[in-house]
């Protein structure tokens, strides 16, 4: 289980920076004018990819397994999400290539956007991790309304059971906004 390092706690309140992201499906996404309206970004490190099993390495490392479970949760609760009029963003570090495989492999039915260079990442001071030579973003979301982080779930543990806890926060916050 995922500690809190306090590696978030900056970003309550923050302004969402003008970058523009690749997004699944083709086009650009800028995560500002994004922001704008009442938006949850799942960041995660990686989702797996047919045919590939992940080593017992990144079992190993606090809040790394679980991205695909995480989101085929996100998946299942789409018609809450829109009941509600919020927008859904995944994003992580991976290519938008294996992002619409991903997509191809689940049904995945919200925006994809791939943060390759973490220039999002970087800009917000996002928490990462390094496994391999390669730099991943740590598990988190965010919401946002009117171009500021409004929440921040950090770190999230079961990832699985975490997009019912953003989609009951979101509920009551509607209510009392």
């Amino acid at each position: 289980m995922p500690k809190d390092d306090g590696a978030c706690d900056h970003l309550v309140e923050c302004e969402i920076p003008s970058i523009i992201l690749p997004r699944s499906g083709g086009g650009t996404v800028n995560v500002r004018e994004a922001a704008q309206k009442l938006s949850a970004f799942f960041f995660y490190p990686e989702t797996g990819k047919s045919g590939m099993e992940l080593d017992q390495e990144w079992d190993l490392i606090p809040g790394a397994r679980g991205c695909t479970p995480e989101l085929c949760k996100v998946c299942d609760l789409t018609q809450e999400f829109k009941t509600i009029g919020v927008q859904v963003f995944g994003v992580s570090i991976q290519s938008t290539q294996d992002h619409e495989e991903f997509i191809a492999r689940t049904g995945f039915p919200f925006t994809l956007l791939s943060d390759q260079n973490l220039l999002l990442a970087k800009a917000l001071r996002l928490p990462t991790f390094e496994y391999r030579g390669r730099t991943f973003i740590k598990r988190l979301t965010i919401v946002t309304k009117q171009g500021r982080i409004k929440k921040v779930f950090y770190p999230i543990f079961p990832p699985d059971k975490h997009p019912e806890e953003v989609l009951a926060w979101l509920k009551r916050f509607r209510k009392d906004s």
